[in-house]
């Protein structure tokens, strides 16, 4: 084999490790900010974990980079996985959030720490289920 070739070559399994380890540490990150009422600045990387969560399934099914998008319905669409309509409503909904961290014209007000521990636990849930398909 040529040597070149070997530079471009891609440890599929280095990248899977990569998305998760992030996606950990963002839901850390994530408890952390609602703990201290940052509930806007929580729910962006809870997205974060859940969009990181998906791209390293994308990379397994795939056996290819992830993209770099950051729609949940999208990533699991590449992802190839049997969502139920209540998971892909809240994947749809969920989205709402990395759209408010990334353009600040946008804000609506900053959800409520009730709305925001409602919706970390129903993140949760789905993250949960995301590491059971790997």
């Amino acid at each position: 084999m040529n040597s070149c070739y070997n530079i471009f070559m891609i440890d599929i399994q280095k990248q899977i490790h990569h998305w998760r380890n992030g996606a950990t540490e963002d839901w850390q990150v994530a408890l952390e900010l609602a703990d201290l009422g940052r509930t806007r600045h929580s729910l962006f990387f809870a997205h974060l974990a859940l969009e990181k969560t998906l791209k390293a399934r994308v990379c397994q099914v795939t056996n290819g980079l992830a993209p770099r998008i950051h729609a949940l319905l999208r990533l699991a669409e590449l992802a190839k996985l049997d969502l139920s309509q209540d998971q892909l409503v809240f994947l749809a909904r969920f989205d709402r959030y990395q759209l408010e961290g990334r353009y600040p014209d946008m804000l609506p007000p900053a959800p409520d720490i009730e709305t925001t521990q409602e919706e970390l636990k129903q993140a949760v849930e789905m993250l949960k289920w995301l590491n059971t398909q790997f």
